[in-house]
């Protein structure tokens, strides 16, 4: 599977504007939504290739947000990758158990992320 489409999930403006840049430079198709409920809406509108999902939101937080996408049979096959500011193993162990298949901590090194994102591609 070619990753290509990117749904980009954080409540920070300047971080969806940071990384949302980083990636259409490098030719990724990048949508954003700033909470969980806007989430599932684009989701809806179009399933992307992969979810960057941050942890800490307002409302639903990241974790209970991906567990709730990888467990819904319309999206369990995109993959997701955890992208936050929480280091903690406790908090990596915890984001793979709800179902994301990577994890980067913030502030995000765009090499780091590209090769994570490549790797499930």
């Amino acid at each position: 599977m070619t990753i290509h489409k990117i749904l980009l999930v954080d409540d920070s403006k300047t971080e969806l504007h940071a990384l949302s840049e980083m990636l259409s430079k490098r030719g990724f198709v990048v949508r954003t939504a700033e909470n969980g409920e806007e989430a599932f809406k684009r989701l809806e509108e179009e399933v992307p290739d992969l979810i960057l999902m941050d942890v800490v939101m307002p409302g639903q937080n990241g974790f209970q947000l991906t567990r709730a996408i990888t467990r819904d049979e319309r999206y369990a096959n995109v993959p997701v990758i955890m992208c936050t500011s929480k280091n903690q193993e406790t908090d990596k162990v915890w984001g793979m158990r709800q179902g994301a298949r990577d994890y980067v901590v913030k502030p995000v090194k765009s090499d780091e992320l590209l090769a994570k994102i490549k790797a499930l591609g």
